[in-house]
């Protein structure tokens, strides 16, 4: 593993695109934070997309693709990766010819996973390197079927497991002039964060498959998501959860049932709190 990070980064290097001591401090980072160097670099904001792309695709010597939204895909193609697997390796089924799948991927050390699909759809892959972008852009279009953000709209994603709470939300802030969109729980939010790249989420704490907290944690961990802000929302805050809610990252916190001038007061402060400084 070591090995191929000191590859891609000898490669970036030689390159001109980042120097010796950049790559240095972008492994002190991938270190700490356990991610992988690529993303270090990315989100040091010293390297582009496309950049490490075209490094990854002379280390592994793959083939690069790109654009790959602006093409049409059967559904049949598509059935053969459940977009859970697409969002969770950010990869991509380009076509079937052969026995063999084209497949557009962001990280070509994920094996494991190609073994799987190989199994499932008795074919061989043939890996392209993309974009974590480009990937990202093709799986919301192709598989998620989602349109361009509303013009001028902000993008509030809403989490509750309760139906008649998540509508309320729902009601209150749509008319604020929000783009709504909302998850039953943590696992259809973290697809949702990824594809739709909401302003703020607002998530329950207690939920199935995956909790407030575990969610945060999965949304921290993706360059994608990291740095949108999420409320957490709670029926109840035991002694000391408010300090650990702001330790482990959310921005702020709400006590249900929450009132509609609190609650816009406070997805307008996180919506001001993220939004780029010139």
């Amino acid at each position: 593993m070591m090995n191929d990070k000191k590859m891609l980064g000898e490669i970036l290097v030689s390159a001109g695109i980042i120097s010796e001591t950049t790559m240095k401090r972008a492994l002190e980072k991938a270190k700490m934070e356990k991610i992988r160097i690529g993303l270090a670099l990315e989100d040091m904001g010293v390297v582009t997309g496309d950049e490490i792309a075209d490094a990854l695709s002379s280390q592994f010597k793959l083939k690069r693709t790109g654009n790959i939204q602006n093409y049409r895909f059967p559904p049949d193609l598509l059935s053969r990766i459940s977009v859970d697997t697409a969002l969770q390796h950010l990869i991509f089924p380009l076509k079937i010819e052969n026995g063999m799948m084209y497949l557009a991927m962001a990280d070509p050390t994920e094996r494991k996973v190609l073994g799987i699909i190989e199994k499932n759809n008795n074919v061989k892959i043939l890996p392209f390197i993309a974009t974590r972008k480009d990937i990202i852009a093709a799986i919301n279009k192709h598989y998620m079927g989602n349109e361009c953000k509303e013009n001028g709209k902000k993008t509030v994603l809403i989490v509750e497991d309760n139906a008649a709470v998540r509508l309320e939300l729902e009601k209150s802030l749509g008319k604020q002039g929000y783009r709504i969109i909302s998850a039953k729980d943590g696992i259809e939010a973290f697809q949702k964060a990824i594809s739709d790249a909401p302003d703020v989420i607002l998530t329950d704490k207690s939920m199935p498959r995956l909790d407030g907290y575990r969610l945060l944690e999965s949304l921290k961990a993706v360059p994608e998501t990291k740095r949108i802000p999420v409320i957490l929302l709670t029926a109840t805050l035991e002694d000391g959860e408010e300090e650990e809610t702001f330790a482990k990252g959310f921005f702020d916190y709400m006590v249900k049932p929450v009132k509609p001038s609190t609650l816009a007061t406070r997805v307008k402060r996180a919506i001001q709190a993220s939004a780029p400084r010139h």
